[in-house]
């Protein structure tokens, strides 16, 4: 293992995330450790402004240890203090989704009855008009130049004259605060570090899963730091301490790269945060002025940039390890993806209930079509459904055990019970299997198989093969109900020409599947309704489709006489 200053911060033993920060802020000092849009702020920064942050918590606000404060910011430096921050303070993070509605930041806020919350302004509207409905008594605002030195308040003068956004009108009991101006008062010294144990909770992170139903997965200390110590161990090899250059679009406020950025925060790298990922033309320029030797996506966000022109054309000597998680890699697009850049992609796999990570590829033994071997103190079982264990190669429900599993579902005793037992297995949901090499395979989530007269078919398979034909840019599969057949399959295709045809894409499967897998029903589409962090809401689509076919017109019965 390559080293600087000893032993890896995670080779130790930690009872807590504080300890393991302190220690990387020691070991990393005036390195950088994130930026965005030109600034940047070091380790011993970073350090002194989360102890005066937590400091001001303890000092100004009602909050004690194991309140809930949520953190509602895109992609900035903010980010990752206020995390630290929360957590020097002895608080649960609460991660919510900047661009969430009114309705739903209510909801989320009500049941993790979360006390205080770090907004973005711009984006702080609809929390204005809810928050009089929640146990939030503390209000802390922050503004994209923050962090910017004297250039901040140019920024964000910037930012209203691009994207005037609507103002927020809070209630006359909260007075929120600027982040920026508290972080003006020289509190570090005063803070005192809390006591925690190492099966405390520290992170509330919401998950709809398969149901549609937010649920927060209760995240310990000891899940967190067990998780980074088993990433630690799989990067270790491939990774040079405080020498590695992160590029994040992906958004920090989802568990997989809320975890991957604390796993290279760990090893002293920088990270460049992206606020905005959709914008694929200033995302390749990024890569053209950061050269990250490290970049973690899924599979439309890999698609986008193998379609810009200029990332195409980019040096990429200095890319060394890909990462892709959180939906299924298109074997297509990873080969693509390797021929362009000369980089293999390590797919992963995990979920919020996993802290999240239970298995990836090495990044120099990648196995196409596989996430990977399990990580360290990680168990997988193959079950049918009766939960009986499956032999080697069969296909089944996966489930997993090890020091990364979740506490449980907040406040939802009866849920938690139904994916963990007793005995700490927990059912993912997921349909998989081992390879020939031993390696875990995914096939699919359990509730989105369509049954065709009985035939299982797996959406991910039909999406692969589809997705691999040239006219094609993406698509997503579903089953409906169908009444001579159980289930039919419809697919939405985002065509790259208009030129392409149903027929010709039914063709297509026909060649490569079997009959009872090629989609009865095509519909060409625009885009596809996502997750923060991009993966399609197969869910969605399912939804929209039924309710299409209730508002149809039933078609007359054509009699003869």
């Amino acid at each position: 293992m390559k080293t600087i200053n000893g032993l890896h911060p995670l080779q130790k033993d930690f009872v807590h995330l504080n300890e393991l920060f302190a220690e990387i802020f020691q070991r990393y000092g005036s390195a950088p450790a994130f930026g965005h849009l030109g600034a940047e702020i070091s380790y011993s920064q970073l350090d002194r402004l989360t102890r005066r942050f937590a400091a001001w918590l303890q000092l100004n606000t009602p909050l004690k240890p194991g309140d809930r404060l949520a953190v509602q910011l895109p992609n900035l430096m903010q980010y990752p203090l206020v995390l630290i921050a929360a957590l020097r303070a002895g608080l649960v993070l609460v991660n919510t989704n900047p661009l969430y509605t009114a309705d739903e930041l209510l909801t989320q806020l009500k049941d993790s009855g979360a006390k205080a919350i770090v907004a973005f302004t711009p984006l702080a509207q609809p929390l204005s008009e809810i928050i009089a409905e929640t146990d939030i008594h503390t209000v802390i605002l922050a503004q994209l130049g923050d962090l910017h030195g004297w250039k901040g308040g140019l920024v964000n003068q910037i930012l209203r004259w691009k994207k005037p956004y609507p103002p927020a009108h809070w209630p006359a009991h909260l007075n929120p605060i600027q982040l920026s101006e508290l972080l003006k008062q020289p509190l570090e010294h005063h803070w005192v570090a809390p006591s925690i144990q190492t099966q405390d909770l520290a992170l509330l992170q919401y998950t709809g899963g398969t149901t549609g139903t937010a649920k927060a997965a209760m995240l310990t200390h000891a899940n967190l730091l067990a998780n980074l110590q088993q990433i630690s161990e799989l990067l270790e090899s491939y990774i040079t301490p405080g020498r590695e250059r992160l590029l994040q679009p992906l958004p920090i406020y989802h568990v997989y790269a809320f975890m991957l950025s604390l796993s290279l925060f760990s090893f002293g790298s920088r990270c460049e945060l992206v606020p905005n990922p959709r914008d694929i033309p200033g995302l390749a320029k990024l890569f053209q002025r950061y050269k990250p030797t490290f970049f973690a996506g899924i599979n439309p966000l890999f698609n986008a940039l193998l379609q810009n022109d200029l990332f195409k054309k980019l040096n990429f000597s200095d890319l060394r390890i890909t990462i892709s998680g959180g939906m299924a890699l298109s074997p297509a697009l990873a080969e693509q993806w390797a021929l362009i850049t000369g980089c293999d992609i390590a797919e992963g796999y995990g979920l919020t209930e996993c802290s999240p990570v239970v298995s990836v590829n090495p990044p120099d033994q990648t196995e196409l079509g596989s996430v990977g071997p399990l990580l360290s103190r990680t168990q997988v079982e193959i079950r049918d459904e009766q939960r009986q264990n499956l032999p080697q190669g069969a296909v089944g429900e996966i489930w997993v055990k090890g020091p990364q599993v979740m506490l449980g579902y907040w406040q939802q005793t009866e849920e938690t019970r139904r994916v963990l037992g007793e005995d700490g297995w927990l059912d993912t949901g997921d349909i998989g299997c081992f390879t020939d090499s031993g390696r875990l395979k995914i096939i699919d989530r359990s509730k989105e198989v369509i049954s065709v007269s009985g035939f299982k078919v797996y959406p991910t398979e039909l999406e692969n093969v589809v997705n691999a034909m040239p006219d094609v840019m993406e698509c997503a599969a579903i089953g409906l109900p169908d009444e001579h057949h159980g289930e039919k399959i419809k697919l939405y295709v985002i065509p790259r020409h208009a030129q392409v045809s149903a027929e010709e894409i039914r063709n297509y499967c026909r060649e490569r599947l079997t009959a009872y897998k090629i989609p009865k029903c095509i519909e060409f589409c625009d885009s596809l309704p996502r997750t923060p962090v991009g993966k399609v809401l197969r869910r969605a689509l399912r939804q929209q489709a039924l309710e299409k076919i209730t508002r149809a017109p039933k078609t007359p019965v054509q009699t003869r006489d």
